[in-house]
């Protein structure tokens, strides 16, 4: 028998260590899983980050555009011209819809300072109510609840 009670405490031993063994293993696994999470979300932040910049900076050519054709050209050289335009503008915003761009409304909506930029009031006249949005200036822009850029607007004022 003393070679039973001398190798029992080895068996006790050893199956400690592989308990300890298996148990930093799943931590290990575990923290690897996390960490593999963490750089793909960051890497997603970036990605949208950086499309964020560059999005934000071809809204004013979107500005000019919009300027563009709302000259009015009555001339067929000038109608020409606006037709280029329009189909410049058209794929501008369909490339910028593509990569999830939506422009805010806010025609009639309350003011909201995280989406819009007070630039000017109105009286509150014509059953408007106070707070209420009554002229765009310039449009805002925002890709899912990021915000790119406020719509600069009018608010009527009691």
């Amino acid at each position: 028998m003393t070679d039973e009670t001398t190798s029992l405490p080895q068996v006790d031993a050893l199956q400690k260590e592989r308990d300890e063994l298996h148990d930093r293993l799943l931590r290990t696994s575990a923290e690897f899983d996390n960490y593999r999470k963490r750089t793909e979300r960051e890497r997603r932040e970036l990605s949208d980050a950086v499309s964020a910049d560059i999005v934000r900076d071809m809204l004013p050519a979107v500005d000019d555009l919009e300027r563009a054709l709302a000259a009015a050209a009555n001339d067929e050289a000038g109608q020409a011209f606006r037709r280029g335009i329009e189909l410049i503008h058209r794929r501008l915003i369909d490339t910028l819809r593509k990569r999830g761009v939506e422009q805010i409304d806010v025609l009639g909506q309350d003011f909201d300072p995280n989406w819009h930029e007070a630039v000017g009031h109105d009286e509150a006249t014509d059953g408007r109510r106070d707070g209420e949005i009554t002229a765009e200036l310039t449009k805002g822009y925002r890709i899912g609840q990021r915000l790119l850029r406020p719509a600069q607007v009018k608010v009527a004022k009691a």
